[in-house]
């Protein structure tokens, strides 16, 4: 079987922050006639470019981006619409007889799109979530997440504990439906033809990255751009800056850290976080062709691509892995 004989085609390339996903995707877009479709949540804020490593402007004209910079910081953008918009922008990329390329390390984004899940629709509550969001403030992200880890500990495993928004959504649901948010995510049917293509590097190797990432980030000026987000107006406590880098540059605007120890505690987080996105997809999973991204070049992986080998066909029934 060839790509030319894949129907609704999707490649998905997932992997850690700072393993080289984006210029992966680059490369293997350009090479193949491709669109990028972002599923990293980070990237959905206008204004958080830096602290988020967003592609840059010069990138995002090589290859068409999407889903990128589509509501401001103070606005939810929830799974659900994720999905929704994602859906739509992989269907217009495919009319147009190009290959689309789902990107990013955010496991639930992407799985939420391949195994088309049927994610809960109850509708927020306002007063509920902002007695959450209270409890939050008082106790701080993490014990609200240990919460979480003793209701419902599938959820708790799943969610990132500076992640308050997705965190008081989980508790939410369970407080309002009385299921667990775990278990109410169902998985529907598969809309694509899906090559997985996951990257991974020595973790020694990946650790030098996020720190050198970092250090990047604080010299393109990420304290810079979380003061103009703070001079426009937005509220140090909305959900959105509880991304990793933003609350300890806010920190340390406030005087609580000196930047030597926000820019400790963001290299801390980061890798806490590097570990905990290893379970969303883990090495074994037969589902996923994983390559080291240290060696393997962009023309290797697009000639896989190309074979057609690997594909996880939408009539097939595969299991989770």
């Amino acid at each position: 079987m060839r790509l030319s004989e894949i129907k609704a085609p999707l490649v998905v390339i997932i992997g850690p922050t700072a393993v080289g996903k984006t210029a992966l995707s680059l490369k293997l877009a350009e090479r193949l006639n491709g669109e990028i479709v972002s599923a990293d949540s980070r990237l959905f804020y206008r204004g958080m470019d830096i602290g988020t490593a967003k592609p840059s402007e010069t990138e995002q004209q090589i290859v068409p981006h999407h889903l990128i910079d589509v509501v401001n910081p103070d606005e939810t953008w929830s799974l659900a619409l994720f999905q929704q918009a994602a859906t739509e922008v992989i269907a217009q990329i495919q009319v147009r007889g190009k290959l689309p390329f789902l990107v990013g390390g955010t496991g639930q984004y992407i799985r939420a799109v391949v195994e088309g899940w049927e994610i809960p629709a109850q509708e927020p509550d306002t007063g509920l979530r902002k007695v959450l969001e209270d409890w939050a403030e008082t106790i701080g992200p993490y014990a609200l997440h240990e919460k979480l880890a003793v209701v419902d500990p599938k959820a708790a495993q799943i969610i990132d504990p500076p992640n308050i928004r997705r965190t008081v959504r989980a508790l939410e649901v369970l407080f309002l439906t009385g299921q667990r948010f775990s278990e109410q995510r169902k998985r529907g049917k598969a809309a694509y033809d899906v090559l997985m293509i996951g990257l991974y590097r020595d973790r020694a190797e990946l650790y030098q990255r996020v720190d050198e990432r970092i250090e990047i980030m604080l010299d393109d000026g990420l304290l810079k751009e979380v003061e103009t987000l703070l001079e426009k107006g937005y509220d140090p406590e909305i959900p959105t800056f509880s991304a990793i880098g933003y609350p300890e540059m806010i920190q340390h605007l406030q005087g609580n850290l000196t930047l030597e120890e926000a820019v400790m505690l963001i290299k801390r987080k980061t890798r806490i976080f590097v570990r905990r996105q290893a379970n969303w997809f883990k090495k074994d999973d037969p589902r996923i062709h994983w390559f080291d991204a240290a060696s393997v070049t962009a023309d290797e992986i697009a000639d896989f691509i190309r074979s057609g080998k690997g594909w996880l066909l939408r009539d097939e029934n595969y299991s989770d892995g």
